[in-house]
């Protein structure tokens, strides 16, 4: 339900009871908007409260008379803090990623860490993979998440099936040598990724997380990926 009504700016619910506290905030977006609410905190602006929700943030009044969807600029800094929020309330705890089901390449003392869900016929994962081909002293864990089409899976499964995964991938995503071979193995951990990724909400690709377990939905320019593996 919250999804759909992402693209409004404001929700009215005049007329409806007030609401005293967070816990009947929390109830009370969870009937209005039919959304599973994971935490309600004061934004520290306009007197709204973020409601994190459905993997999305809402803001509403004490008495979630009114809902508001979108960004919140901070008006000193020009800071986009739904966004600097969201990374941080959709954080994971790195070291418990499946390794075991993901691509591994380390370059040079592969001491930094980056772990990327991507699906074999997303563009923006292509161009992911041809600027990961460039970082030296890096780990690398590819998930193969097919969720765009029936062919995302079968090139996924055929990638898996390699008896040199790594290379199977790169020749694909970076040289555009289609994969050819068997695809009958074992490929469970394909849709173990797929199952993984829906409880992340990971809803695109490429999804990007760093060792802190900050999330980076989307492509991410190689310049900011060095830095961002600097720090």
């Amino acid at each position: 339900m919250l999804r759909k009504l992402l693209p409004l700016a404001l929700l009215l619910a005049g007329g409806l009871e007030a609401v005293a506290d967070e816990a009947e905030i929390r109830k009370a977006v969870e009937s209005r908007l039919g959304a599973k609410v994971e935490s309600v905190t004061k934004s520290g602006y306009l007197g709204l409260y973020e409601v994190f929700a459905d993997g999305n943030i809402v803001y509403t009044d004490d008495k979630a008379t009114a809902f508001v969807f979108g960004p919140l600029v901070d008006g000193k800094s020009m800071k986009n803090v739904t966004e600097e929020r969201m990374r941080k309330l959709t954080a994971i705890k790195f070291g418990e990623l499946p390794f075991d089901r993901a691509i591994k390449q380390v370059r040079g003392d592969g001491r930094r860490v980056i772990a990327t869900f991507e699906d074999p016929n997303c563009g923006y994962c292509k161009r992911l993979a041809k600027d990961l081909q460039k970082l030296d002293n890096v780990t690398v864990y590819t998930f193969l998440y097919p969720i765009l089409s029936e062919d995302s899976v079968r090139k996924s499964k055929q990638i898996w099936c390699s008896a040199d995964r790594a290379r199977a991938w790169n020749d694909w995503m970076v040289d555009g040598k289609a994969p050819s071979g068997r695809e009958d193995c074992d490929t469970a951990a394909i849709t173990r990724n797929q199952e993984y990724g829906r409880r992340l909400n990971i809803s695109g690709t490429p999804t990007i997380f760093f060792a802190d377990g900050e999330r980076v939905p989307g492509a991410m320019p190689l310049a900011k990926i060095e830095q961002r593996l600097g720090k």
